[in-house]
């Protein structure tokens, strides 16, 4: 039976960060993964140039049910940290919207660093190779029985994901080790995903496919000691089904189901005092008014949506009705029926209750040696490089106390 001091299951952005970090501290690591391609989803991430990290990470972009939990990770191994590794191995970079910073040229490189990396604490590889059981061991530590091979290991790290993307191998091992262990979970679901509408109710707005605007979007409570709620500017896409883009797959993290979202088409704008104010000096209909700030075809839409006339002149219209138009742009109220779920989300929110763990080392408390990080545990980052930079902060964290 193969002996180590360490297993880290998953080789994935936070396993690969844990197993070099332990590696290089002088403990004997197992890398094990089911996959036969490493690290799919760093290689897909931010159109095949990975979107790393976010230079303005912190607890506040980030959600949970126990949300001071990811403090101590964060601030012990911060975006400036990840920005000296991936200078020390000279890979180019950019920063591009709102912090969001990508590799210059391929994910790839983020990848093949973190395998040198790996190589540099000589890690030990099993991949592929399927983890069948994991039990404790009588003596101490942990027996797995896997299909290349039995191991044994002092300290067993989960790095094993979340539900998302189950077509480049997005599995429930994780939860199910944690039910194993009697470890409570918080309910996982899709996040940063597009939200999809009843088809009837989202017939006006088929047609309007393909547009894209900057819009903001809010959802949930802002009241209370624990607000519920997210509020985002960001770019909006029309698609058959719904609704998409950044702005969406943000607040889709904080969207519960049966609860409206409120969507402002024209945030720099108070639109029925503008069209109220216009109406003595502007003869125009009101599609080609409304066209000076919305795309053409969206402004034919949501007029016929709402009742109104295509060739309806703005200064015909009662003020009344220009406020209910107003409303219906500054406060757009909609209900989504779901999700395109986890094919098309990009991370999962819940997994592994963190009241579960040791906030400083990501342990069980209640399971001497084993640990849970990544995407695995109830710590979900906003789009634009923040769950990686999680992966990163969590792998470290683990891989400093195993």
């Amino acid at each position: 039976m193969a002996k180590f001091d360490v297993a880290v299951i998953g080789a994935g952005a936070a396993g690969m960060m844990c197993a070099a970090t332990a590696a290089q501290r002088g403990k004997r690591v197992v890398l094990i993964d089911h996959a036969t391609k490493l690290a799919e989803k760093i290689r897909i991430s931010g159109g095949g140039r990975c979107n790393f990290t976010n230079i303005n990470a912190g607890p506040a972009n980030f959600l949970s049910e126990n949300p001071h939990f990811c403090k101590s990770a964060l601030s012990r191994y911060t975006a400036a940290d990840f920005v000296a590794l991936v200078k020390k191995h000279r890979i180019g970079y950019h920063e591009k919207h709102r912090g969001q910073l990508f590799c210059d040229d391929s994910a790839e490189q983020i990848i093949d660093m973190l395998k040198d990396e790996c190589a540099a604490g000589d890690v030990h590889w099993r991949m592929p190779c399927k983890v069948g059981s994991l039990a404790q061991a009588d003596g101490g530590g942990f027996l797995l029985h896997t299909d290349t091979g039995d191991i044994e290991a002092d300290s067993v790290v989960i790095a094993t994901g979340g539900l998302s993307i189950a077509k480049i191998g997005a599995t429930d091992f994780g939860y199910r080790i944690a039910e194993q262990f009697e470890l409570r979970m918080v309910e996982p679901r899709p996040a940063l995903v597009p939200l999809t509408f009843d088809p009837q109710q989202w017939a006006p707005f088929v047609e309007m496919s393909g547009i894209a605007l900057e819009v903001d979007v809010e959802t949930g409570s802002f009241k209370g000691r624990n607000p519920t709620g997210g509020r985002f500017r960001e770019d909006l896409l029309f698609t058959h089904r719904g609704l998409s883009g950044p702005a969406i797959l943000q607040i889709s993290s904080y969207w519960t189901p049966g609860t409206p979202i409120v969507i402002n088409l024209i945030p720099e704008l108070d639109l029925a005092a503008t069209l109220i104010e216009g109406k003595g000096t502007i003869k125009k209909q009101l599609g080609n008014v409304l066209s000076q700030w919305l795309p053409a075809r969206l402004a034919e839409g949501l007029l016929l949506a709402h009742g109104f006339a295509l060739d309806a002149r703005l200064a015909d219209l009662p003020d009344a009705q220009l406020r209910k138009l107003g409303a219906a742009i500054n406060q757009w109220t909609i209900t989504p029926n779901g999700s395109e779920g986890y094919k098309k989300a990009e991370v999962t929110r819940g997994g592994v209750d963190t009241r579960e763990l040791s906030q400083q080392s990501m342990m069980a408390n209640k399971v001497p040696g084993l640990y849970f990080i990544g995407e695995a545990v109830d710590v979900t980052g906003w789009l634009g490089g923040y769950n990686f930079q999680w992966a990163w902060a969590s792998g470290v964290a683990a891989g400093q106390a195993v």
